[in-house]
């Protein structure tokens, strides 16, 4: 797999990070760590792993995950989280897959696969906006909120994403279907994170995902139709 590069959004990271870069190490791929640079706790804990450690020049999740793949090398590209909730036995089979498709998703919502972390109001949200993604855009995708993705660098280069937050997750899946990219899913199990609590705030941030999904529709097919 040297030719992909994983890349790992991280905020406050430094007591999960480092083990999950321990598992990670004996792995033939790149690893690019995407962080701001005054999380130096994090940066100092990772200093001794062979990474390519990434200062977002911007803030946010999104910002964080679209400057560091823009700045990834390699043909492809997986995001893959820093609390250890991401399976990184899946990354031979997305690898495989993703020869023949544009970008690969996992679900934890198809058969065999399952979470160790979702919460009721993440899962009955998830599946609300994994049911109006898949009805006003045709989408094929269980688990719309969920971004351990693998895809082809230059296809996401080609999408134009904007969303600096958690926005993203909603606006790459919906982006890359329109524009006729091909892509599969697969099922995965979500693991219990490692240390720390979620990043999201369900209420605010999934406000900002229907607003979001609201945003795009009109905009792709309503104004110009």
């Amino acid at each position: 797999m040297n030719d992909l590069t994983l890349i790992i959004p991280a905020k406050n990271e430094a007591e999960s990070l480092p083990k999950v870069l321990n598992e990670l190490k004996n792995l033939d791929c790149k690893i690019l760590v995407s962080l701001q640079k005054d999380d130096e706790k994090t940066i100092n804990a990772i200093k001794s792993f062979d990474v390519e450690i990434y200062t977002q020049n911007g803030n946010g999740y999104g910002n964080s995950l679209i400057e560091g793949i823009y700045n990834c090398k390699t043909k492809y590209f997986c995001i893959f989280n820093a609390d250890g909730s991401f399976e990184s036995n899946d990354l031979y089979k997305m690898h495989k897959l993703i020869q023949t498709n544009d970008f690969v998703y996992t679900s934890r919502y198809e058969n065999e696969g399952g979470s160790e972390d979702d919460t009721i109001i993440t899962l009955i949200g998830n599946k609300i906006f994994s049911a109006l993604g898949n009805l006003l855009f045709s989408l094929n995708i269980s688990d719309i909120l969920y971004t351990y993705i693998m895809g082809r660098t230059e296809c996401f280069k080609k999408l134009n994403m904007a969303s600096a937050d958690f926005r993203f997750c909603v606006e790459l899946p919906i982006k890359m279907h329109l524009s006729n990219m091909s892509y599969i899913s697969i099922p995965s199990m979500e693991k219990e994170r490692i240390a720390g609590k979620k990043k999201v705030n369900a209420l605010k941030d999934g406000f900002l995902i229907l607003v979001e999904i609201l945003k795009l529709f009109f905009q792709y097919k309503v104004f110009r139709n």
